[in-house]
């Protein structure tokens, strides 16, 4: 089995875990581990339930047919999110709005999640955290499922690069190249995502 796609797939999905561990680095927020292992459960689980859409989806289409719909899905994802980046750096220079849904608050400004102020992600906080996750990756998981690839498989590898991704952003947050990897993650997780719709489209 070719695991590339699956590995592409993994880091383009947990990017956002990424940031959210640099950002929580660099304000000295802890996440404990039974917070970082349900924020993946939960994405795993996300992954799961989305790929079964797409899978079911698929089952009214030819395999080759199914194949080029979930690829050029995913190119058009990963299109979005390159295109997401430079717009959010344009409305970063403006007054944040109101209108703003609590779900791309909660990836933008995660320290939100410490509503206590206690400086520790709690279960309670990090499922709220985890559904916003969730949330953020349906569309990517219903597009790979079409492309075909493995259920069983990514939904594994999502949930280890989950709980990796976390701890080495939070890692890397307390370093001077935090901010650096904070800036561009979101523009390499477009790009992956793009790289992984071409890929599977000529695989």
């Amino acid at each position: 089995m070719n695991l590339l796609p699956v590995f592409l797939f993994a880091i383009s999905a947990n990017i956002d875990n990424f940031t959210v561990g640099i950002a929580y680095g660099i304000k000295k927020i802890q996440i404990g581990l039974i917070s970082n292992l349900l924020i993946a459960f939960i994405s795993a689980v996300g992954t799961f339930l989305s790929m079964r859409i797409g899978l079911t989806l698929s089952e009214f289409m030819s395999v080759s047919f199914a194949n080029k719909i979930g690829s050029f899905v995913l190119i058009l994802i990963g299109i979005w999110a390159v295109m997401g980046c430079f717009v959010n750096r344009l409305e970063k220079r403006e007054k944040r709005r109101a209108s703003h849904s609590n779900c791309k608050r909660l990836l933008d400004e995660p320290e939100l999640c410490d509503k206590d102020g206690s400086k520790t992600i709690d279960v309670k906080e990090s499922a709220a955290l985890a559904l916003a996750l969730t949330l953020n990756n349906l569309g990517l998981g219903i597009g790979a499922s079409i492309a075909g690839l493995s259920i069983y498989i990514t939904v594994l590898f999502t949930f280890i690069f989950s709980i990796l991704t976390i701890v080495l952003g939070y890692s890397l947050g307390k370093t001077y190249l935090s901010k650096l990897l904070g800036k561009y993650a979101p523009l390499i997780s477009g790009i992956v995502i793009v790289v992984l719709g071409v890929y599977e489209y000529f695989h």
